[in-house]
């Protein structure tokens, strides 16, 4: 098995039986299949990346405070890490499809709620959008794998590109959607539930027709939890991802205070998000060419940190610059990030259960950044504080960076004993 392919974790290594779904299927099924898993990442994203383009307009029409604002972009992510635990269970007990369909649906409602345009309601449907995206960000990479044992790498290369295109063309279009929609800034929000609707429509059958594997977990035991090095990648995940969601949540309304207009802003972060796809794609094989990760890990974060220090204060007519170099690092990051759990693990089964820990931990820490970011904002009255931000998490992430790079594995008991 190649990297690519083992890049797939599979959250259901536990529970379900040997992958053949994708042998019996016809060319035309597992088209829509394909097409449908890629659809299902598209909307991944959407919710983190749409609100930050809008959150001017909606604390000024909500009275939403700077540290309200850092709670509202703060709730989906933090949900990442608390329902993440929750999936392995609901697919065993439910199967994969059916519970990613549930989910989704779960989703479309949130984001749908979030047009309801009150306070209350913004922070349920982030709570509601969070938590269908949580468990869907886990189960899903399980069915490419079991669906398509042998075009893992191409399904790999599309997941990951739909993943930030759905964030990215949040970034782009929401603002343009909003003058489309007459200045509705709730309706602009609430869009973004057609996609997931329309993806519903396509996954149901697929969902309901299909008999689901369900198997009673098998009990495991704690080992990662006490090995250091099970720690340091699941810190590298979790810093590196605050660093992204601060710039999903808030490299817009940073930008819109130093002077750019909101469409520009939003097609800056767009843009970032952009090469950060393309980064994805291509640090991932040459991590792996390296006699270990450290060096490369440290190049990232320095250049994700220098992105937004520049988009901070650096002049605006360099702001393309520095946003590119930014998603060039964020993208890296959040890709290698993924690959150190594959290579820190000696066997598939670890890799699953070391990838639950990364992002329940992970995502949970990885919500304090966006918080911090807003709190700063609030006590000092303007973003330059965010600059001790950036580089405090950045130092951090280096440092677990240098130790999860190593090329060792995590030390568990055994190949079972986790």
């Amino acid at each position: 098995m190649d990297l690519a392919d083992e890049q797939l974790i599979d959250a259901e290594i536990d529970s379900a039986p040997p992958p053949s779904p994708g042998a019996t299927r016809s060319l035309a099924a597992r088209f829509v299949l394909g097409a449908s898993l890629v659809l299902i990442a598209f909307n991944l994203r959407p919710v983190f990346s749409s609100l930050s383009v809008l959150l001017p307009e909606i604390m000024q029409a909500t009275g939403l405070s700077p540290s309200g604002a850092s709670l509202m972009t703060t709730l989906p992510v933090l949900c990442l890490g608390l329902f993440a635990p929750v999936a392995p269970e609901l697919a065993r007990r439910f199967g994969a499809e059916r519970t990613i369909l549930a989910m989704l649906a779960v989703l479309a409602v949130g984001t749908g709620v979030r047009g309801l345009a009150t306070v209350p309601a913004l922070l349920a449907g982030s709570v509601l959008a969070g938590a269908g995206i949580a468990v869907v960000n886990v189960l899903l990479p399980g069915l490419v794998k079991r669906d398509f044992p042998t075009h893992a790498a191409m399904m790999t290369g599309l997941y990951t590109m739909a993943l930030c295109a759905g964030a990215a063309g949040a970034a782009g279009f929401t603002v343009p959607l909003e003058h489309a929609l007459g200045g509705s800034w709730p309706r602009a929000l609430a869009i973004w539930a057609a996609p997931a609707v329309a993806v519903i429509l396509l996954w149901v059958p697929q969902a309901l027709f299909r008999a689901p594997h369900a198997r009673p977990a098998r009990p495991h035991g704690t080992g990662l939890w006490r090995d250091a090095l099970a720690w340091q990648v699941t810190l590298f995940m979790g810093l590196q991802s605050a660093l992204a969601y601060c710039v999903f949540g808030w490299l817009a309304p940073i930008l819109r205070e130093r002077g750019l207009e909101a469409v520009t802003a939003g097609a800056v972060v767009s843009a970032s998000v952009l090469v950060q796809m393309l980064a994805c794609l291509v640090v991932p094989s040459i991590a792996v060419r390296g006699r270990d990760q450290r060096l490369i890990n440290v190049l990232l974060l320095c250049a994700a940190v220098a992105g937004l220090l520049g988009c901070l204060f650096a002049p605006l007519s360099t702001v393309w610059f520095w946003a590119l170099l930014q998603g060039s690092g964020q993208g890296g990051l959040i890709a290698v990030a993924m690959t150190l759990i594959i290579l820190r693990s000696p066997d598939p089964h670890v890799a699953a259960h070391l990838s639950g820990m990364a992002q329940g931990v992970g995502y949970t820490l990885a919500a304090a950044g966006p918080l911090l970011l807003g709190l700063l904002r609030d006590w000092t009255g303007s973003f330059d504080a965010a600059a001790v931000l950036f580089v405090g998490v950045g130092v951090a992430a280096g440092l677990c960076g240098l130790g999860a790079g190593r090329a060792r594995h995590v030390g568990v008991a055994d190949g079972r004993g986790v």
